[in-house]
Parts: C-alpha cells; structure tokens; sequence
C-alpha cells in the first residue's frame, strides 16, 4: 500500500469514528476515559497537536467542534451528564497508572 493510499484510508477510518462518537452522545466522556484511555477532547487535542506540527493554525474551540460536531459548549449543554461518584473513583484511579 502507498503511502497515499493509507493517509487517504487512515482520513476515513477517522472520520468514521468521529461519526459513531457523534451518534452514540449516550457515551460520556468520562466512560471512554474509564475504558479506553482516551475520549472525544483527547481526539481534538490530538487533531490541534498536529495541525501546529504542521504549522497549521487552529484554535481548542474550531478542533472541538470538528470532533463533536457542534460548539462543545452545546454539545455539553445537550448530553453531559454529571460523572457518578463511582465514574469519577475510577478515573481518578485510572490517573495513577
């Protein structure tokens, strides 16, 4: 495979699971942390980290709105839930390792 070839398939493979994540808005953030490590504000960190390696400039607010589809404050407003006791006592335990 060249080297086109797979940027083109790793773009798509991207946008897809921005997709689930924006379909599944029942998922917290906090819940992705608990299981895999990483959540949707981990994916725009990632996306303005390398956007500045490449000089591009981009702003917190624009890449968050690429990841959840909408101004993060509104998505926020609409499906966040406040993280359970039990939510938090795992992610804060998740922190140690």
């Amino acid at each position: 495979m060249d080297a086109t070839t797979r940027t083109e398939l790793e773009a798509a493979a991207f946008r897809r699971l921005l997709e689930h994540l924006r379909a599944r808005s029942d998922v917290q953030n906090i819940d992705l942390m608990n299981l895999a490590g990483f959540c949707r504000n981990c994916l725009a960190n990632w996306f303005e980290d390398a956007a500045k390696t490449k000089g591009v400039s981009v702003t917190r607010d624009e890449v968050r709105g690429m990841v959840y589809g909408m101004p993060y404050e509104e998505w926020k407003a609409k499906h966040q839930s406040t993280a359970s006791e039990q939510q938090q006592a795992k992610f804060a335990q998740s922190q140690k390792h």
